[in-house]
């Protein structure tokens, strides 16, 4: 069975359209991480951290390493983390303007009204 590019493209960007697995993704930026140190940073629900951990690992966004009861996470360092570096100068460049331009306008309707 062929598999369409289309398919991979929507793993690979629903994995990134979730808040949790973007806030995995920005912790292990800063470095290796078990699950009890990403709940206490990013304040989410251990089956939570757990189940986008594992969506994260399927796709390859991040890596495990087992170390005795506890598995060590990190970021794919050739592809995860300058693609990230790349999107945050996008958005950066691109994107933050739109999201300060309907900020400012829903702060001036709230004023009016």
């Amino acid at each position: 069975m062929k598999i369409s590019l289309e398919e991979p493209y929507k793993q690979f960007f629903g994995t990134l359209a979730n808040q949790v697995r973007i806030d995995i993704i920005k912790h292990l930026r800063n470095g290796n991480s078990n699950v009890t140190e990403m709940i206490k940073k990013t304040g989410h629900e251990q089956s939570t951290i757990s189940h986008s951990l594992k969506r994260l690992e399927e796709c390859g966004f991040v890596t495990v390493i087992p170390n005795g009861k506890t598995r060590v996470y990190s970021i794919n360092k050739k592809t995860v983390k300058p693609l990230f570096a790349l999107m945050e100068l996008h958005m950066n460049n691109y994107c933050k303007h739109v999201v300060q331009n309907r900020s400012d306008k829903n702060e001036r309707k709230k004023v009016c009204h």
